[in-house]
C-alpha cells in the first residue's frame, strides 16, 4: 500500500487551515463537517495543517519544520496524507483514496458506491453496536461471534449490508443466530496474482482464523486474508494443522 488508510478523530481538535479560494472554502467545509476546531499558522498545539495556496511551497516549508503533517491540496509531493473521498452512511464511513493520482478518479468510485449502498446501512451498523453485550452473551467467545457475524454479513446472508431491509431484521437474527463456519479448507494457487482466486476462495481468506502456507504462496494473496489471522508457513506436503475455527490451507502448484 502507498498509504495506510487511518480514520482521525478531530472533534476539538486545533487544525491549520491556509486557504484561498474553492479549494480553500472546500477544506473549511470538511473540517467544520468532523468538528475540527479550525485555527491559524500560528497555534503551536495544531498538530494536522491544510493548505489551499496557488504558491504552497513557503508555508509547507515553515509548517513541516514544526513537525506538522500536511495536506496540500493538488501537491501530493508536498502532502503527508491525502483526503479522500468520503462516502457517509451514519457510523459507516468508507473513504476511496488515490493517493493523490486522480480526485476525480475517487470521487466516480464514490458515486458509484453511493449508488449501491442503502441509506439503511447506518442504522443496521447502530444496531450492531447496541446488540454487543447481546451478542456477547449469545456467543461468549470473540472467534464465535466473529464468525456468526461473518456468516450473517455475507452475501445472501440474514444481515446482508448491500439489502435494505437488513437493519430491521437484527433482533430476528439475534434471536436465532447460527454459528459460523468452521472446519478445514484447502486449495492449491497456480498465480501470485490475488484476483485468480475464486470468489469461494477469497471469501476463505477473508474469515479465516489461520491461514497455512506453502512456502512461495505470494505476499499479494496472503494479504488477502484477515491481518489478525494467525499465519503459519508449511513445508510442501507438509499435512494441515489441526486447529480450532477456520483455517484455510493454500499450496502452491
Amino acid at each position: 500500500m502507498h498509504s495506510l488508510p487511518l480514520l482521525h478523530r478531530l472533534t476539538g481538535t486545533p487544525v491549520i487551515l491556509l486557504g484561498e479560494g474553492d479549494a480553500g472554502d472546500a477544506k473549511r467545509r470538511l473540517l467544520e463537517r468532523a468538528g475540527a476546531k479550525i485555527v491559524g499558522e500560528d497555534d503551536a498545539a495544531a498538530r494536522l495543517a491544510f493548505i489551499a495556496l496557488d504558491e504552497p511551497e513557503e508555508a509547507a516549508a515553515r509548517l513541516k519544520a514544526r513537525g506538522l503533517l500536511l495536506n496540500v491540496t493538488d501537491r501530493p509531493e508536498l502532502c503527508d496524507f491525502t483526503v479522500p473521498s468520503i462516502l457517509e452512511r451514519g457510523p459507516v464511513l468508507i473513504a476511496v483514496g488515490t493517493g493523490g493520482a486522480s480526485a476525480g478518479l475517487a470521487k466516480a468510485l464514490r458515486l458509484r458506491l453511493e449508488a449501491l449502498l442503502p441509506a439503511s446501512l447506518g442504522a443496521l451498523a447502530e444496531g450492531l453496536q447496541a446488540a454487543r453485550a447481546a451478542m456477547r452473551q449469545r456467543f461468549p467467545q470473540g472467534a464465535d461471534r466473529r464468525r456468526a457475524l461473518d456468516l450473517a454479513l455475507a452475501e445472501g446472508g440474514a444481515l446482508d449490508p448491500l439489502r435494505a431491509e437488513s437493519a430491521g431484521r437484527l433482533s430476528v437474527w439475534l434471536e436465532g443466530a447460527a454459528a459460523g463456519q468452521e472446519g478445514l479448507f484447502e486449495f492449491t494457487v497456480h498465480s501470485d496474482d490475488p484476483d485468480d482466486l475464486t470468489l469461494r476462495q477469497a471469501r476463505w481468506l477473508g474469515a479465516a482464523d489461520l491461514v497455512a502456507y506453502e512456502a512461495g504462496v505470494a505476499s499479494a494473496i496472503l494479504s488477502r486474508a484477515r491481518a489478525d489471522a494467525g499465519r503459519l508457513e508449511l513445508a510442501r506436503g507438509t499435512p494441515a494443522p489441526l486447529a480450532t475455527g477456520l483455517t484455510v490451507v493454500i499450496r502452491r502448484g
